[in-house]
């Protein structure tokens, strides 16, 4: 593999060694040591990877990640030296894509990015259409329009869109739509990080967020998209 990964790590010897390891797989890394610094590369540097500390000077890995999100879908791996539930979650549903609690092995830190991006690269070779009625999610251009009208969705709104819209009237327990948000998750709360990235996609694609006509909940099991062919308004 190949490309440019985004270290910000505050403490040299982690970075250094994070850098080693990727350097080895042939990545070229940029480090930079506070959350302002990293920021300012993510916007200047065609970024394949960012690995981000939570605890940053200050930035802390937080604000640096909600503002990534802002302006770039670059996977994003969170590195946090508390193993809090709350970091965990608070970090994935700003956008994070993994994350890993120190102290951490720097050959598993490698294989997770690696696996990440190979997931990443399946998903852009996949050319195809997923609609319901005005609702249509592009695939291979990774947009969404309804009614004509594009909506921005963040990269785990997208995936979660595109698992639902692929398999119409499935209920999808909140479990496995956890594992296929984050394949290598385990000990998180399944309805918090799930039912916050629901409800958001609710915010907007439904006309009414309280009565969704597309994301149905299956109580006590999860979620589902519609098979109801979609009804015609008349204004």
């Amino acid at each position: 593999m190949e490309g440019t990964i985004l270290i910000v790590e505050d403490d040299k010897k982690t970075a250094d060694l994070i850098a080693l390891y990727l350097d080895r797989e042939g990545f070229k890394t940029i480090r930079t040591f506070d959350g302002n610094q990293g920021l300012g590369a993510a916007r200047q540097t065609k970024l394949t990877f960012v690995i981000l500390d939570l605890m940053l000077p200050v930035l802390d890995g937080w604000e640096v990640c909600r503002r990534i999100r802002q302006f770039s879908d670059v996977p994003i791996l969170m590195l946090t030296a508390r193993g809090e539930e709350v970091d965990r979650v608070s970090g994935l549903n700003l956008g994070a894509d993994d994350y890993m609690v120190k102290p951490f092995s720097p050959r598993e830190l490698v294989a997770r990015v690696k696996a990440i991006l190979r997931r990443g690269r399946t998903e852009s070779r996949q050319e195809k259409l997923l609609s319901h009625g005005d609702l249509v999610l592009d695939i291979s251009r990774h947009t969404l329009t309804l009614s004509g009208h594009s909506i921005y969705l963040t990269p785990h709104e997208f995936r979660l869109l595109q698992a639902l819209m692929a398999a119409p009237g499935k209920v999808f327990a909140r479990q496995e739509l956890l594992s296929y948000l984050y394949p290598r998750h385990e000990a998180i709360v399944v309805d918090r990080v799930v039912d916050v990235h629901i409800g958001n996609l609710r915010q907007k694609i439904e006309k009414n967020p309280a009565a969704p006509r597309y994301i149905e909940t299956v109580r006590g099991i999860g979620y589902r998209f519609t098979e109801a062919a979609p009804q015609e308004t008349v204004s």
